[in-house]
């Protein structure tokens, strides 16, 4: 299973809004340099996004996006699904004419099973915690070469 861009940048934007917007809405163009990320790819992930209920816009000048519900009740799955569709790795069920007969479908089950555990286990509050430690340690590295 391979993720595109729109799963991996979506998820880096996610964690980029989790962190940011606590206190305000954070601007696209303010995501998209942090991240760099171009506004007019954001422009097609992040719609996907709010649709989903995961985060809101919020208009005018001081307006951007903030996350729609607490980050420990959006798991990476949620995220990755809104914007790729079905993470099944291995559709062997419906692709497959021996499926009656075939004992390696066990083998396909269990990691199709393991790919949906795994996303749906890490939650946004996890990964901001994690971008956040990351920072500060780089930033305290960063004053102690100073």
């Amino acid at each position: 299973m391979k993720l595109s861009t729109k799963g991996r940048y979506g998820l880096r934007a996610m964690v980029d809004i989790a962190v940011y917007s606590q206190d305000s809405p954070v601007p696209i163009s303010a995501i998209a340099e942090r991240q760099n990320i171009s506004v007019r790819y954001l422009e097609q992930l992040l719609p996907k996004l709010k649709k989903a209920g995961i985060i809101k816009s919020i208009r005018g000048a001081q307006g951007g996006y903030m996350l729609d519900k607490d980050p420990k009740d959006i798991s990476a799955g949620d995220i990755l699904r809104t914007l790729e569709g079905d993470l099944t790795p291995i559709d062997c069920a419906s692709t497959c004419s021996g499926t009656k007969f075939c004992v390696t479908k066990t083998v396909w089950q269990r990691i199709n099973d393991s790919v949906q555990q795994a996303v749906d286990s890490i939650t946004l509050q996890e990964l901001m915690e994690e971008s956040i430690e990351i920072h500060t340690k780089y930033d305290q590295e960063e004053r102690q070469e100073s």
